[in-house]
């Protein structure tokens, strides 16, 4: 017995994603940008998790697990990132990166 209609899961995924899409185009902070990008992460394992449902299979699951994973990576590269620019820059404003050379 399904709890959640895939139509209602797959469009709160859906708002997820968006909403982290915008985030990401309109912030301008490096951990803000970060932060969305998981958002987005997750709405999409989210889909995956509403079609694995769907359908009876552990597949969505699985699935999950690699983002899930894939986050992880790169959380940490970010965060190395960012804190080698904030060393540089002394800010984390993404339009300052772009003063960057070589």
């Amino acid at each position: 017995m399904n709890a959640l209609p895939i139509e209602s899961g797959l469009l709160l995924a859906g708002v997820l994603f968006m909403l982290g899409l915008i985030s990401v185009l309109v912030r301008r902070n490096i951990i803000f940008m970060l932060i969305s990008v998981e958002i987005m992460l997750n709405a999409a394992g989210l889909a995956f998790i509403v079609a694995g449902s769907r359908w009876v299979q552990a597949d969505g699951q699985v699935m999950f697990i690699f983002i899930l994973t894939m986050a992880a990576a790169e959380v940490s590269v970010g965060l190395a990132l960012i804190l080698q620019i904030y060393h540089q820059l002394k800010t984390l404003d993404s339009d300052a990166a772009d003063k960057m050379h070589g």
